[in-house]
């Protein structure tokens, strides 16, 4: 079976019906199963993983394999509800693919498809890979021993589709292409009283006021302004009513940074804030971190060097592109195994995460047609 680009269009459409949050993709892994299944199966092998059922593993067997070249396609969506007017609008109430993965997983079949009927030189495993947006499904699966025997893969490729990008372009950089991420919740043990009385209470409220104002001369006054760190807090809770002095405050936020490096840095200041604060005030701030698999994406030099060369050569509309502040999970992948994430451009009119976000469907095609391009070259040129 060749899948046509009509027939591609379409099944980007069956996707963008079914949205999933993470790991519970169960009719998006059917999906992607069922169509995988109608391809030719000479050169095919499919894996899934117990603990993570909604994850599938397609190993294509290569005519004269000298490395195991990885393909990461993500398959869940977004709790977003969609405000688009299409035909094939979500009908899962408040799901919705904001962040294109409808795009992904469709590209991915699209290259697999050319495979299964064109046998590669090198052997080839797709990794369709739920919960990026949250759970960090790329972790779960590397540390549940996935990429082993003949999953083994030596470098490992993915794409993300960017709004801001002319349709079809491609997209990337040496270095750092997404920041890691890390979750931060903070909860303030102060001394609930009565308003009229602060000097009897130990107000939780000021407390969160002066650590939020605090951490973030973390990156005013400790970080090269060169370099990219970022702190935000997006919620506080704290109260009950207007006069009572809050006990306790509860305040969640993100560190993201381009390295690792960075978020380590930060997260050791908020440390020694954190005991300066508690000091001051006479109170007990507990902190919680949560990276997950969200590290920072550092593409491999090496690899990386060669995709875009081959970009710039090629057929292929290429462009350089500055590192984004958003993250992915895909970064964890890359910190285990060599590789290189791009973007491939869509210009959607509403931005990533948004409940009006809208791919072109052309750019489909572009990206199946420039990474096969890429993956032929890299199988068969002479560079090792």
């Amino acid at each position: 079976m060749t899948l046509t680009s009509d027939d591609l269009i379409q099944i980007r459409r069956n996707f963008h019906q079914i949205p999933e949050l993470a790991l519970h993709e169960v009719q998006t892994h059917a999906y992607i199963k069922e169509i995988v299944s109608s391809f030719s199966q000479e050169f095919l092998e499919l894996k899934e993983i117990p603990e993570l059922p909604t994850a599938l593993l397609v190993h294509v067997k290569g005519s004269d394999p000298s490395r195991t070249i990885g393909y990461r396609a993500d398959i869940d969506a977004l709790p977003v509800t969609e405000n688009n007017d299409l035909s094939y609008v979500s009908k899962n109430s408040g799901v919705m693919h904001a962040c294109g993965h409808d795009i992904h997983m469709t590209v991915a079949l699209g290259i697999l498809n050319y495979y299964s009927i064109h046998q590669p030189k090198d052997n080839l495993v797709f990794f369709f890979q739920p919960a990026e947006e949250s759970e960090s499904g790329g972790r779960k699966a590397y540390d549940l021993g996935a990429f082993t025997g003949i999953y083994h893969i030596d470098e490992f490729y993915g794409l993300h589709d960017n709004a801001d990008l002319p349709t079809g372009v491609i997209g990337c950089r040496i270095g750092t292409l997404f920041a890691g991420t890390t979750e931060v919740n903070v909860i303030i043990h102060g001394k609930s009283g009565h308003a009229a009385y602060p000097h009897e209470a130990n107000d939780a409220i000021v407390i969160a006021a002066n650590f939020i104002s605090q951490i973030q001369t973390i990156i005013s006054r400790n970080i090269d302004p060169t370099k990219c760190g970022v702190i935000t807090f997006g919620k506080l809770e704290a109260g009950s009513i207007r006069n009572v002095i809050s006990g306790t405050a509860r305040v969640e936020g993100t560190i993201r940074g381009l390295t690792q490096d960075m978020i380590e840095f930060i997260r050791q200041r908020i440390i020694e804030v954190t005991k300066g604060l508690e000091i001051s005030f006479n109170a007990k701030i507990d902190v919680e971190y949560n990276q997950g698999g969200y590290f920072p994406v550092e593409n491999n030099t090496e690899l990386t060097t060669r995709f875009i060369n081959y970009m710039k050569k090629s057929d292929a509309k290429y462009k350089d592109v500055a590192p984004a502040m958003t993250g992915e999970d895909f970064g964890y992948l890359l910190n285990k195994i060599p590789g290189t994430m791009f973007w491939l451009g869509v210009d959607s009119p509403g931005s990533l995460h948004s409940s009006d976000f809208l791919p072109h469907e052309k750019a489909i095609d572009d990206g199946i047609k420039a990474f096969t391009g890429f993956l032929n070259y890299r199988m068969n040129s002479e560079e090792n």
